[in-house]
Formats: structure tokens, C-alpha cells, sequence
């Protein structure tokens, strides 16, 4: 028989947490995944990917911010893009606190993922 504590959590629960239309169709041969760390007080400054990059905060807390947009706090859990070809202006830790995340990379074949540090 079932009990109500029974039915308040389902066995298997999926959630969209991201669904991204990229600006144009990318084959992609390869995901890179990888697992980074931002030590307190320091930032990736302004930079730029070759392709798109998605990604998932594990621990800590990052300001995020596109260049033109307003700056976004992501925390343990949140979800993030960024874009192929776009200026990122930040991603720091918040606090006195490291920030890690997990990035993922799609590659087309013969590509690997870099970034450019412009001069602002």
C-alpha cells in the first residue's frame, strides 16, 4: 500500500535545465569535458571562445558576465553558455571562496577548444 511520503518523490525525475539554440548548425565529433578552478580573488578576465561553450557550476559561487549584458551569479547546480566568437567581460569566483565548474566543449573534427585574451 501506498503511503502519501510515497508519492512525494518520484523513483526517476528529468528536468531541462538548458536548451540552447545555437546561431548556426555545428557538427560536432568530439565533447571535451573539463573540470576547472578559479582560486578567490582571481578571474578569467575578458576572453573569447572558438565555439561554444556550456557548463555547470559544482561548487562556489561565479559572476558571469557577457560583454553588453548584465552580470549573472551562478552557484552550485546553475547552468551557463557561452557563445562562439562573443566577448565573455568575466567569470570570477564571489567571495572569499574558489569557484569550480565543470566546461563542455563541443568539436567539430580537427578542432580544439582555445580562447583569446583581447585587450579590452
Amino acid at each position: 500500500m501506498a503511503t502519501e511520503t510515497d508519492q512525494t518523490v518520484p523513483p526517476l525525475n528529468r528536468v531541462v535545465v538548458l536548451d540552447q539554440k545555437l546561431p548556426e548548425p555545428l557538427t560536432v565529433e568530439r565533447v571535451e569535458i573539463r573540470r576547472i578552478t578559479i582560486a578567490a580573488g582571481h578571474t578569467t578576465g575578458l576572453h573569447i571562445h572558438n565555439g561554444p561553450v556550456f557548463g555547470t557550476i559544482e561548487s562556489g559561487t561565479a559572476l558571469y558576465q557577457i560583454e553588453g549584458e548584465a552580470p549573472v551569479t551562478l552557484g552550485p547546480g546553475d547552468v551557463f553558455y557561452e557563445p562562439q566568437d562573443v566577448r565573455i567581460a568575466t567569470f570570477e569566483p564571489v567571495g572569499d571562496s574558489e569557484v569550480v565548474f565543470f566546461a563542455f566543449f563541443p568539436l567539430a573534427a580537427g578542432i580544439d577548444a582555445s580562447l583569446v585574451l583581447p585587450e579590452a
